[in-house]
C-alpha cells in the first residue's frame, strides 16, 4: 500500500530568535510573532495543529486546548541562515561553515573571467534589492546588452537579464557557467537566473523563469529515498536547491498559488514516497520587501488551503509543516533572520497534542521521514516518528 510524506516548507516562517541570533544581527527577530501582533491574521487551522502551543511562541495566548496535531520547534545547527543551508539541514546535512557572502561585490578578477567565459560584459556587482536594481540598471542593460550581476545578504550570485535582450536559454547557460566557476572560497549557495520583461524603469517585472543553480549537497534523505525506490516529488524550487539530485519527479511551479495547485495535483497521483514543497512567496515577496500585511495575507491563504490538503490525505499519509529560516518584515533590514522554525505534524494516525519540544536540529525531519519509509538512515538527526505514531 502506497503512502506519502508531505513535507511543506513555509519559506522564512520563523517563530523566534535562536540563542545565537545576536551573532547574526538578529536579536529579537520573531517573524510569526511580530506578524501576529501587528496584523492579527486569523489562522484557525494552523492553530488547531498547535502553532501557538509551540514552546516559546510569543503568541501563546492563542494556544488551543484541543490540539489536533503534534507540534514543536527546531533549531538550526548549521552556520548561516540561507535557503540552501536550511533545506539541506531539513534533508539531513549539517554545515560547519556558512556559504560565503560578498557585501562588497565579487572580486574583479572573477568578474573579468566570467565576462570572458559568457561573451558579455556586466554591470552592477553589488548587493541590491532585485526590484531596485532593475529600476537602476535595467535601461542600461537593454541599451548595452550587459548582464546585470548582483548579490544580497544571502550567499547568491544573481544574473538579471531582459528576455528581449538575452534569451532564457542563454541566461541559463550563463548561470551554469558561473556555477562551475564559483568554487572554493567563491562557492556561493546559489546562482540565480533573474529574467525580467519591460522597457523602462518603473515598468520592469520579473518573470516566472527564475531558476536556481545550487551548490551540490552531500548525501541527503532525497538520495537515500531515491536509492530505495521511493518517489521524491519536488514542487517549486526544491529541485534547484538539491542540484536536481535525488529528485525523481518535479513541478517547477513559481509562487505560492501555483505551488499549491501543483501540490494538489501531486497528491492526486498514486506514488509511494516524499512530496517535498517549497512555498517561496512568504520570503521572496513579503519578507524581503518588509510587507507584514502581505505576509499575513499569505498565511491566511495557506491556512485555508490546509483543510484541502488534509481532506486529500490517505489513511497512512503524514503531513509535516516547517520553515527553513526566518525573514522578519518587522525586524531591521531586509535579510533572512536566524530563528527557530515551527514543526507541525498531522495525519489520520498521528497522535494529537504531542509536544515535540525543541528539536536540536532540522535534520530530525530527515531521520523521521526515512524511518517512516523504512529506509536505513545515514543522516544526522533524531527521528520523532515513534513519538507521534
Amino acid at each position: 500500500m502506497s503512502k506519502k510524506a508531505i513535507l511543506i516548507v513555509l519559506d522564512s516562517v520563523g517563530i523566534g530568535a535562536l540563542p545565537d541570533a545576536e551573532k547574526y544581527g538578529d536579536k529579537g527577530a520573531d517573524t510569526l510573532g511580530h506578524i501576529m501582533a501587528a496584523c492579527h491574521p486569523e489562522l484557525p487551522n494552523l492553530l488547531s495543529l498547535g502553532l501557538a502551543n509551540i514552546d516559546g511562541a510569543s503568541f501563546s495566548g492563542m494556544a488551543q486546548s484541543d490540539v489536533k496535531g503534534s507540534y514543536g520547534r527546531m533549531r538550526e545547527v548549521s552556520a548561516g541562515k540561507d535557503t540552501t543551508t536550511g533545506h539541506w539541514e531539513i534533508a539531513g546535512v549539517q554545515l560547519a561553515r556558512p556559504f560565503p557572502t560578498f557585501p562588497n561585490g565579487f572580486p574583479q578578477e572573477f568578474i573579468e573571467r566570467f565576462e570572458a567565459a559568457v561573451g558579455r560584459e556586466t554591470i552592477g556587482n553589488k548587493p541590491a534589492s532585485g526590484t531596485a536594481i532593475l529600476d537602476e540598471l535595467g535601461e542600461e542593460h537593454i541599451r548595452t546588452g550587459k548582464l546585470i550581476v548582483y548579490t544580497s545578504a544571502d550567499s547568491v550570485f544573481q544574473i538579471a537579464a531582459n528576455e528581449a535582450v538575452v534569451p532564457l536559454e542563454e541566461l541559463y547557460r550563463d548561470c551554469e557557467i558561473a556555477r562551475g566557476m564559483l568554487a572554493g572560497d567563491l562557492e556561493v549557495g546559489r546562482v540565480i537566473a533573474r529574467p525580467f520583461v519591460g522597457e523602462r524603469a518603473g515598468a520592469f517585472k520579473r518573470t516566472g523563469g527564475r531558476r536556481d543553480f545550487s551548490a551540490m549537497p552531500p548525501e541527503t534523505m532525497c538520495d537515500l529515498l531515491e536509492r530505495a525506490g521511493k518517489t521524491v516529488y519536488g514542487v517549486g524550487k526544491i529541485e534547484d536547491i538539491f542540484g536536481h539530485r535525488g529528485i525523481t519527479k518535479s513541478n517547477h511551479a513559481a509562487g505560492n498559488p501555483a505551488c499549491m495547485e501543483a501540490t494538489f495535483a501531486a497528491m492526486r497521483e498514486d506514488f509511494d514516497g516524499l512530496l517535498f514543497v517549497n512555498l517561496v512567496d512568504f520570503d521572496m515577496v513579503f519578507g524581503h520587501r518588509r510587507d507584514p500585511e502581505g505576509y499575513a495575507g499569505a498565511l491566511r491563504a495557506f491556512d485555508e488551503q490546509l483543510l484541502q490538503i488534509q481532506a486529500m490525505m490517505g489513511e497512512e499519509d503524514v503531513l509535516i509543516l516547517t520553515a527553513d529560516h526566518g525573514c522578519d518584515p518587522c525586524h531591521t533590514g531586509t535579510d533572512h533572520t536566524r530563528e527557530h522554525v515551527p514543526l507541525l505534524v498531522w495525519g489520520k494516525r498521528v497522535k494529537p497534542g504531542v509536544n515535540l519540544g525543541t528539536r536540536e536540529t532540522y535534520a530530525d525531519i530527515a531521520a523521521t521521514v526515512l524511518e517512516y519509509f523504512g529506509v536505513p538512515s545515514t543522516v544526522k538527526g533524531t527521528s520523532f516518528l515513534r513519538e507521534i505514531l
